[in-house]
């Protein structure tokens, strides 16, 4: 490695008890950065930098958050993931995903693990995502989630743990895709030493597309496969719109869609089709709430319910996610699939258990707390880095309803080298990889490594002022 490159990098770089994936402690760079950082020498990285914002804007990849619809901002400098590191870890997100479709196809049918006392019937019937209507469907092969996405961490000690399990419409695929296209590409030819990971395209449609197969009704050898989104309304739109185009199914809201009895049409130029599977998109991921349908639960309940149509992702996958259920993760991993968990979670406290809340609140400054059915990073207290005001706030609406939060270890999440005004500097990150359920559990190589851009933010969702970063998985 470049050692003119090595010192200006060290010179922003402090241990400071966080783990860094390009650099040991002594300041030497690990053995799978090193081509990377070579290639890294001959590069103007602020010209890198600003070349990707370019070229993502004129490519129209886009997020839309609270503050509007923004350029989805990636960082020239790949994450690099050793063969022998990524070998357990598809194993432990596949074992994962494997006992979640377990537990949620559990749910909706005899409530073992309830009735025998490994997770508390509160965790499941106190869900905002519980879909009780689903009592009794059948789901092929339990693929309830056919896409999902975990939110990865490494702490200070090198160890990869999940800090949240997302099974609802869980985005990001094609913004990796986007992302290694154009910063692989800018970065080495293909072939060059040392910086040819594994491919991710076009390998991730034909996992998502086996997927949607493997979700049609019984005895359709060649589904009909549509997307159903709301439209440019949906804060993911672009990637819709990608993955529609790739899987070469057609995009539709719910508008274009025609029950006739149980069976399910689609209204498309050439006349209408029979949908044998509807790759769900909406942001409207309800089937109910309280006793009422919604628009989308009265579109696709009776077709999904009668085995007419294949749903992805099916409803009632949330009562998983949901942040109560991540907390016994571990305990549906031995109780389903009778195995060791490979990745454990991030300790996650139980608040509404009378025996755990007095020991959380006693510490309550060193936790992270989140409401159970929050996403994108909404209403999530990391109480370490908060004012003695938001520790205050945040003691109170647990004191007053600990059955709506739970409480979390606080990760020092791992950093990365990362571009900030023409200079590498460390930014905290974590990984989304991607699985895909049908007849199996396939991972993606990688996925996703989203990165924090404010120093020292912990916060790394794109709504929040974070991005994206390619992520290389090394071939063995």
């Amino acid at each position: 490695m470049n050692r003119a490159l090595q010192s200006d990098l060290l010179e922003s770089y402090e241990p400071a008890g966080f783990w860094d994936e390009a650099f040991s402690g002594r300041g030497e760079a690990r053995p799978h950065y090193s081509a990377l950082l070579d290639e890294l020498t001959r590069e103007d990285l602020e010209g890198r930098r600003a070349a990707l914002v370019e070229e993502m804007e004129a490519d129209g990849v886009v997020f839309a958050g609270a503050g509007g619809v923004r350029p989805f901002l990636v960082d020239p400098v790949p994450r690099v993931i050793a063969a022998d590191e990524w070998t357990p870890l598809e194993r432990g997100i596949a074992q994962r995903v494997r006992a979640l479709n377990a537990f949620v196809a559990d749910v909706y049918a005899d409530r073992r693990i309830v009735r025998e006392g490994v997770v508390p019937a509160r965790v499941v019937d106190e869900a905002e995502y519980h879909e009780p209507l689903l009592a009794g469907v059948d789901v092929r092969h339990d693929a309830w989630a056919t896409v999902a996405g975990l939110d990865l961490v490494r702490g200070a000690d090198g160890r990869f743990a999940v800090l949240e399990d997302n099974l609802r419409t869980p985005s990001g695929v094609a913004y990796a895709l986007a992302a290694r296209e154009k910063v692989a590409g800018a970065l080495a030819e293909e072939g060059s030493a040392g910086l040819d990971p594994r491919p991710v395209d076009p390998l991730a449609f034909e996992l998502l597309g086996a997927a949607l197969r493997d979700a049609a009704p019984e005895g359709v050898d060649e589904p009909f496969v549509v997307l159903l989104s709301d439209g440019p309304g949906n804060s993911a739109w672009w990637e819709h719109r990608v993955l529609a185009e790739r899987l070469e199914v057609p995009i539709l809201t719910l508008g274009d869609l025609e029950r006739r009895g149980s069976g399910l049409f689609a209204c498309l130029e050439e006349g209408k089709r029979r949908v044998d599977v509807v790759y769900r998109r909406t942001d409207l991921d309800r089937l109910a709430i309280g006793d009422e349908l919604t628009v989308v639960g009265e579109a696709l309940l009776e077709p999904w319910r009668e085995g007419r149509i294949g749903l992805a992702n099916g409803f009632g996958t949330g009562v998983a996610d949901d942040k109560l259920a991540h907390a016994y993760v571990e305990e549906m991993i031995h109780f389903y699939l009778g195995e060791a968990p490979v990745l454990p979670s991030v300790p996650t406290y139980d608040l509404g258990d009378p025996q755990v809340l007095p020991g959380a609140l006693e510490r309550l400054e060193e936790l992270v707390v989140k409401p159970r059915a929050g996403y994108g990073g909404e209403g999530v207290v990391i109480c370490p880095h908060a004012t003695d005001q938001q520790v205050a706030e945040v003691r109170e609406a647990v004191l007053a309803e600990p059955q709506r939060f739970i409480a979390q270890e606080t990760v020092a999440l791992s950093r990365h080298p990362t571009v900030v005004d023409g200079r590498l500097e460390p930014r905290h990150v974590d990984l989304r990889p991607f699985a895909y359920s049908g007849a199996r559990v396939a991972v993606l190589p990688g996925g996703l490594t989203r990165v924090a851009f404010g120093a020292g933010a912990m916060v790394v969702n794109s709504s929040q002022n974070g991005g994206g970063k390619d992520t290389w998985v090394m071939p063995s």
